[in-house]
């Protein structure tokens, strides 16, 4: 009997029928009814009055109101549509299709195609050989669920560990490090771990030495900072070092003099007055100076040459991405007269020499990769050069929230198609949250394709969705709750998109002496009053923690998806080269998912984010 193949539609191209429907339509409209038009909705009665179902784009859009909202909403963002005022009303908000939208509907270069990986197939399998192993180890597997059992002594070369938010990741890797070591005999030396930061690869160090394993655990960074001190004569022919923070403030302060412009002059040229506003000169200099250097790393690991991205800039912003540029030309020259290097350079170094004299490369028996979402192309590289027979690489594609810098959740997601041999293991057990937030969670990252996570225990259903006329009383409303709860301050997150937000929330919380941190990507500072503190987040900065009550403030269509940026330069030039809105949509997740107990999201505006969409407003009202 021939199999007869399902057919699966192509939905890469329908945003172009959003498009092709504002063209076609005889008069601008809104949101709401350009929603019910394309979907074909009668009960909007502006379609029956003007006789849109006469038209070809009506009823074309053949998925549900929810995506489509999503699909404009990324429209608008990319500039193919703008948000304009009527001629006889400013305050009535209708949808205006752009040039570049025109240009889009001849020429389609936009491919708008859901990341759905079908990895949900990929259950992870406990054969009776692994019962038998289970109740051998009982003693030293006891305190883990059968999918962690099986992380730890699964004896495949090539094994993916896919592990949802709070499903003990790490716990995992180093029980399987330790597993290595005491059942398999491999020499310690012989292991290789690899973490992303300082503070995982000392947590993971630390773990392990209480368990009595000395395996070697460094960075990426770490890792190649030492192969490149053992071979700095042959690589480099002079001495080299690393750059730091004073080494930064010097060379940007050559670049600044060799393009003839102050600091001053470029802060002003560069911020907008909304992104300069609760920031001191010092902070500005650094997140200017900071995103040069990004700028520069992120050609490097793109394996590009610095071009003059001042060309590809939009009009308006063409005279300070040429400003941008210079100053990163005059960096990356300073920087090797002076014999520097940045972290990017030791990772991108080590490859290179390793492609030269593959003699030097380090033999390593098992490499373990912790965060493997979010590694980048040069990190690949680095280990297919190594080349480990056996590789247990482990992350969470719900997490991936770094592409912006470069990272490629593809990597991940594809890690089949590498190693087609290789075994998938989910971690999908839910230690850290309630029930309610975890189907909450399960439900805001449906589209792609993982098998949901469970809970563990019970809990209260605390969820919010709050509602405020105003920011200022929305942060209020935040610190009239911290200061009522009997938690410890050391157990509540405030989380918000932008570091502008968390300054605005750190002044009302001086005033009323609560003692804080505000941990982000360019601020580090604390105001103390007694012991512990309220720690104020963005959110890429607290993937990993988590605590008893979160609030996410800002849950509204202005940052997520966020429409504001502290880096002008990253929009300005436009280098993302990945699905802004999925990686927008997985930021919230992780917000949402850093809860144990209670999680309140407060907005100020007409809506909250359609981020959170109708099966999630279900489980808060229901």
């Amino acid at each position: 009997m021939t199999e007869i193949p399902i057919f699966k539609r192509d939905e890469s191209r329908d945003y172009l029928k959003i498009l092709a429907a504002l063209k076609e339509l005889p008069f601008p409209v809104g949101k709401n009814l350009l929603i019910d038009f394309l979907v074909g909705d009668y009960e909007n009665s502006s379609i029956k009055n003007n006789d849109l179902d006469s038209l070809n784009s009506f009823d074309s859009f053949d998925l549900g109101k929810e995506e489509l909202r999503e699909t404009l909403e990324n429209l608008i963002s990319k500039g193919f549509i703008e948000i304009t005022s009527t001629s006889n009303n400013k305050f009535i908000k209708v949808l205006k299709l752009t040039p570049k939208g025109v240009n889009e509907i001849k020429n389609p270069t936009l491919c708008f195609k859901k990341i759905k990986p079908d990895l949900s197939k990929f259950e992870t399998t406990i054969t009776p050989e692994d019962l038998i192993i289970f109740d051998e180890l009982k003693v030293f597997l006891q305190r883990y669920n059968n999918n962690q059992k099986k992380a730890i002594i699964s004896s495949k070369d090539k094994i993916l560990c896919i592990a949802g938010a709070g499903s003990g990741k790490t716990t995992v890797l180093t029980k399987r490090i330790e597993f290595l070591v005491k059942y398999r005999a491999v020499p310690s030396q012989k292991i290789l771990a690899i973490t992303f930061t300082r503070k995982a690869r000392t947590e993971m160090q630390d773990r392990l030495i209480k368990l009595g394993v000395n395996a070697v655990v460094e960075t990426f960074n770490s890792f190649s900072e030492k192969i490149l001190l053992k071979h700095n004569d042959l690589i480099y022919g002079r001495k080299m070092g690393v750059i730091n923070y004073g080494n930064k403030m010097v060379a940007i302060g050559f670049a600044l003099n060799s393009i003839g412009i102050t600091m001053s002059s470029a802060i002003d040229k560069y911020f907008s007055v909304s992104q300069k506003r609760n920031k001191t000169n010092e902070e500005l200099s650094n997140i200017l100076m900071n995103d040069c250097f990004f700028i520069l790393d992120y050609f490097k690991i793109k394996n590009q040459e610095l071009s003059d991205f001042s060309k590809i800039a939009d009009p308006e912003d063409k005279q300070t991405a040429k400003m941008i540029y210079l100053l990163c030309k005059s960096l990356k020259e300073h920087l090797s007269l002076q014999g520097l290097r940045d972290y990017t350079d030791q990772i991108l170094d080590v490859v290179n020499f390793w492609k030269k004299s593959p003699q030097f490369i380090p033999k390593f028996d098992y490499i373990l990769v912790d965060e493997y979402q979010d590694v980048n192309a040069m990190q690949i590289e680095l280990l297919d050069l190594l080349s480990p027979k056996n590789l247990f690489c482990v992350g969470d594609p719900r997490q991936s929230i770094f592409g912006w810098r470069g990272s490629d959740i593809n990597y991940i997601l594809k890690f089949p198609e590498k190693y087609p041999d290789s075994e998938i293991i989910t971690l999908t057990k839910n230690y850290r949250s309630s029930k309610s937030l975890v189907e909450f969670m399960n439900h805001s990252i449906k589209n792609l394709g993982l098998p949901d996570l469970e809970h563990n225990h019970e809990g209260n259903k605390e969820i919010h969705i709050m509602n405020f006329d105003s920011e200022l009383n929305e942060m209020e409303f935040i610190l009239s709750e911290i200061i009522s709860s009997n938690i410890s301050r050391e157990e509540i997150f405030v989380l918000s998109r932008t570091n502008s937000q968390l300054l605005e929330l750190s002044k009302l919380m001086k005033q009323k002496n609560i003692a804080h941190a505000i941990k982000s990507d360019e601020i580090r500072s604390s105001y103390q009053a007694g012991e512990g503190g309220v720690t104020l987040a963005t959110i890429h900065s607290i993937k990993g923690l988590e605590a008893k009550i979160v609030f996410i403030i800002g849950c509204n269509e202005l940052n997520f998806p966020c429409k504001a940026s502290d880096h002008p330069i990253i929009e300005m030039i436009k280098l993302e080269q990945y699905d802004k809105e999925e990686e927008e949509k997985r930021l919230f997740y992780v917000a949402i998912s850093r809860a144990k107990n209670k999680l309140f999201m407060t907005y100020s505006g007409k809506k909250p984010t359609y981020f959170i969409n109708s099966e999630m407003l279900k489980i808060v009202n229901g």
